[in-house]
């Protein structure tokens, strides 16, 4: 290589370096969240100015020392109507077709990440097509990426919903951007950031496992791990050897398939990149994986405590909403009135969640596939965690936002007499048929009510609704001092609904 041609590579690099740049987040076609202040952020040379205009808002700021720049834009109302995302420094960049409305971010699992195309077996999969020319409705997709370290960009495009694209749109944020926008004419972006088979604590950062007190059996394995990860990588590199995967000891929950490097890293890949986003709330799916495992089940409210405030914390939003999915109906159906299995204590410890304020929950006990872990109705899902919105969050109180949920029970004459919220209109025994709310089924009969005394023995109950509650019984417990419902893997048959055809959460009111 020539002196010349050296040359002229560094100043191309230089040059590189000394323009400005924007994640990936900020591209055509985004939209960006109205009606509050708008971070906007990238990086130029240090010491370089910025400028960057938004429909009526202008701001500037200087790069630091890092080359790091943000602008806060004044907050802008909700924009139909395309504007360009004008951002100057030495050079120019402009992002076109911006829409103001309100951002989802949707993470979690499997069950969030599959697109639309993977249902396209369905028989309502060529309507959906017909009816998804939506250009208010778009999304980014994170690239599915891993790290150790917490990243400042992830790569990932702005999609506008149409037949062509929705087959890679997240099935269940589609479906749930989709009825939002129906309901309120918003322009609606959903952010997916999701990847299967992980565990909760791959969303959690380092930080966060490690401070938690509410965690603190996983920050405490953690620490062993990384300790015994950082000596066996020492001794990878004393023998000449390049550390990898093969030079990682287990972690403490090996039988999870987690190695130490795995802990985090989902947040640190597809999560810390759009710290300080605007968003409207959050939408999450996920479980499935913790379920497997009886300690990650039982610690699971603690980790999702943990993940909400974190994030919370991450995108500068104390209250921001948190919408999430309780596991469907799944495996095979058990006639053992008494059994407990581990799916049916993480939809427990998902209702528990609920104590953590400004989140809510969609139950989907009705819509689960016995033998798929991923059930092809994302439809209803979507309208449910809608629901949850329109009613909490959009202020549109005539939107019944669940179906009823355990609050009490009372033991009179041999009968359990239970209480609920959620009665939206009043309790029905209803009847589910593909899409769409349950419908009542008049003279049907509540199915999946056990009942037992003091000597635990679970048996089958009679179960009758009477006015906002449901009687339950049995002549072979004459003493009734618990009530389980729907409380199994897949509890099939289940049948109460409120009378906006939504389903009654699982519980059980022992702790046998």
């Amino acid at each position: 290589m020539t002196l010349r041609s050296s040359l002229v590579l560094l100043l191309t690099a230089a040059s590189a370096f000394a323009d400005v740049r924007l994640p990936a987040f900020f591209s055509d076609h985004a939209v960006l969240q109205r009606d509050k202040p708008l971070p906007v952020w990238g990086w130029a040379a240090p010491g370089e100015q910025v400028r960057v205009a938004l429909g009526a808002q202008k701001s500037a700021a200087t790069a630091g020392a890092n080359g790091r720049w943000i602008v806060r834009l004044a907050a802008q109302p909700m924009s139909k109507e395309p504007l360009t995302l004008t951002v100057a420094g030495k050079n120019r960049i402009e992002i076109k077709d911006v829409l103001l409305g309100d951002v989802w971010l949707c993470s979690g699992q499997s069950n969030m990440t599959m697109p639309m195309s993977a249902f396209s077996k369905i028989p309502e999969y060529p309507d959906d097509l017909k009816a998804a020319e939506q250009p208010l409705i778009r999304q980014f997709g994170a690239k599915d990426v891993s790290a150790i370290e917490a990243q400042s960009d992830i790569e990932g495009t702005w999609a506008v919903s149409s037949a062509k694209s929705v087959g890679g749109f997240s099935a269940v944020g589609y479906h749930f951007a989709r009825a939002l926008h129906a309901q309120t004419g918003v322009p609606i972006g959903i952010v997916r950031a999701a990847k299967g088979s992980t565990v909760i604590e791959m969303w959690l950062s380092q930080e966060t496992i490690l401070t938690t007190p509410g965690i603190k059996p996983l920050g405490d394995k953690l620490r062993a791990a990384m300790t015994a990860w950082e000596e066996a990588r020492k001794q990878a590199i004393a023998a000449g050897r390049k550390p990898d995967a093969a030079d990682f000891p287990p972690h403490p929950l090996s039988e999870a398939g987690m190695l130490r490097p795995r802990f985090a890293t989902r947040y640190n890949s597809m999560i810390a990149p759009f710290a300080g986003m605007a968003l409207r709330g959050i939408v999450w799916y996920q479980a499935e994986t913790n379920s497997l495992h009886p300690q990650l089940t039982a610690a699971y409210p603690a980790a999702q405590h943990a993940l909400v405030n974190s994030w919370r914390k991450l995108f500068g939003d104390e209250a921001l909403p948190f919408l999430y999915v309780q596991l469907p109906n799944y495996r095979e159906v058990s006639n053992d009135p008494g059994v407990v299995e581990n799916w049916a204590l993480m939809r427990e410890s998902q209702t528990k969640c609920l104590e953590i304020p400004n989140t809510y929950m969609a139950v989907t006990i009705d819509i689960g596939q016995a033998g798929d872990i991923h059930p092809s109705n994302k439809y209803d899902v979507g309208e449910r965690l809608a629901a949850l919105a329109m009613h909490h969050i959009y202020g549109k109180k005539e939107v019944v936002p669940g179906g009823p949920m355990f609050k009490a029970m009372s033991v009179k004459g041999g009968k359990a007499t239970i209480a609920f919220t959620g009665l939206g209109g009043g309790l029905i025994v209803g009847l589910k048929e593909k899409r769409g709310p349950a419908i009542a089924q008049p003279g049907g009969k509540l199915q999946r009510f056990a009942i037992a005394g003091e000597d635990r023995k679970w048996v089958w109950a009679d179960a009758v609704i009477e006015g906002d509650t449901v009687v339950v019984s049995s002549p072979q417990v004459a003493a009734p001092v618990a009530v389980r419902y729907a409380f199994a893997s897949n509890p099939e048959g289940a049948n109460l609904y409120n009378r906006a055809g939504l389903p009654a959460a699982p519980f059980r009111t022992d702790k046998w």
